[in-house]
């Protein structure tokens, strides 16, 4: 959050599994046209969060599989866990608040009495989340019974089903809605309430981020009954919330447009020859530079000079490239060398994004951008910490150029011999 010197321009709060990913989509489409979208356009001035039921061990190795952008803000655990950027700092007065009339042990005591209920993993179990399986057709009644006897013995305690098996048991005051709750409060506390909110979700233990007075809402096209009918039965009046007809990320670019939050066209999604920006954005630039480049390697884009023209026009004759090995190269002999690698990636479920995008001005009309460029290509994954200086030149056919590119690579993520190649920008 400290990111930003006043309020986001928007906040972005959204579950993870079947709505920001789509678990379905083996090629991530409508991920990377999100994430594209973001980086280009949202990255500097506004919020993203992931509100999730999953534990951060189970977090991270979803991170590990989907081309997911680095959130600003995590909220784990069904909204019992909140943490802040990168190296996910936790935020102790969230844990605190929590720790109020909560016994793990009282809830364990009582649960051990329901053979219906069967423990989920260990990496499910938190010291604010109690986690079962439970059959959908007896779920209701165990919900029921349990809550009486969590009553009884003074447990100020919620129980969340969701997902058609899941069954969380949380503190009263836990929650993705009361997660998110907080975080608004904390913001405004700082002077920096957002703009808009857009709550993001598909399940039932999503409901109570739609309740959150005066956020805008989408359900994705593949949202489940459960969180259809909560919809039916609290808020089929509000015009606020509506039911994507698309699915997952695709459903939260389609709500950005329908409720005129913002640009809504992802740079994956705009057709080659780009249209030439009437206000230059770094960030827009460095996005569709490496759109472009998958879209070349994958062979998404016509096999034309013009291509290979535009990449040297936005370049600069003499500019170089570091590659992560420290070698020195001349950016337009790249650039030729790319032109030979054309559809090298056809088929191959290759990819390429950048994450984590910060520019620096340093005159009236250059910048530095520093970012994590990533490339996977089926399981393999590998990324370089890339940074690139770009100036304004209006007298040039695009009106800038990219004059330097350095790039060295992330602990743990060098490159193989399966992404090893000449063809690299």
């Amino acid at each position: 959050m400290d990111k930003l010197n006043g309020s986001a321009r928007l906040m972005i709060v959204s579950d993870l599994d079947h709505t920001m990913v789509d678990h379905h989509d083996e090629e991530n489409t409508s991920l990377l046209r999100f994430g594209a979208l973001w980086e280009s356009v949202y990255c500097q001035d506004s919020l993203l969060v992931f509100s999730t039921g999953r534990s951060p061990i189970l977090y991270k190795e979803l991170r590990k599989e989907k081309p997911m952008l680095t959130p600003d803000i995590t909220i784990l655990s069904v909204g019992t866990e909140i943490t802040y950027g990168e190296a996910m700092v936790p935020d102790d007065g969230w844990v605190e608040y929590l720790n109020n009339k909560w016994d793990r042990k009282i809830v364990l005591e009582e649960t051990a009495g329901f053979s219906q209920l069967k423990l989920q993993a260990e990496t499910e179990q938190r010291p604010h989340k109690v986690s079962f399986l439970v059959d959908k057709t007896g779920a209701q009644e165990v919900i029921k019974s349990l809550s009486e006897k969590l009553e009884k013995r003074g447990l100020d305690a919620k129980i969340i089903y969701s997902g058609g098996q899941d069954l969380d048991i949380l503190p009263q005051g836990a929650g993705k809605g009361q997660a998110l709750a907080y975080l608004l409060k904390k913001l405004n506390s700082c002077g920096k309430p957002p703009n808009n909110t857009l709550v993001c979700g598909d399940s039932g233990n999503d409901a109570e981020l739609f309740s959150i007075p005066g956020v805008h809402g989408v359900m994705v096209s593949n949202a489940q009954e459960e969180l259809l009918h909560w919809h039916a039965e609290n808020a089929k009046d509000n015009p606020k919330i509506i039911h994507a007809t698309e699915r997952c990320a695709a459903g939260i670019i389609q709500a950005i447009g329908h409720f005129k939050l913002g640009p809504n066209i992802s740079p994956r999604d705009m057709e080659f020859p780009y249209a030439k920006e009437a206000c230059f954005k770094p960030t827009d630039a460095v996005v569709k530079f490496y759109v472009l480049y998958e879209k070349w390697r994958r062979a998404e884009v016509s096999k034309s000079d013009s291509v290979i023209q535009y990449l040297k026009n936005i370049t600069l004759a003499n500019g170089v490239i570091i590659d992560p090995a420290g070698i020195e190269r001349s950016l337009h002999a790249s650039i030729d060398v790319l032109g030979s690698c054309y559809g090298d990636k056809q088929g191959k479920k290759y990819r390429a994004w950048v994450d984590r995008l910060v520019i620096t001005q340093i005159g009236s009309d250059s910048w530095v951008v520093r970012f994590d460029l990533w490339e996977s290509e089926g399981d393999v994954r590998v990324c370089s910490l890339s940074s690139l200086a770009v100036n304004l030149k209006p007298e040039t056919p695009e009106g800038f150029v990219l004059t330097h590119i350095h790039k060295t690579w992330l602990k743990g993520y060098a490159s193989r011999d399966e992404l090893a190649c000449a063809c690299k920008l």
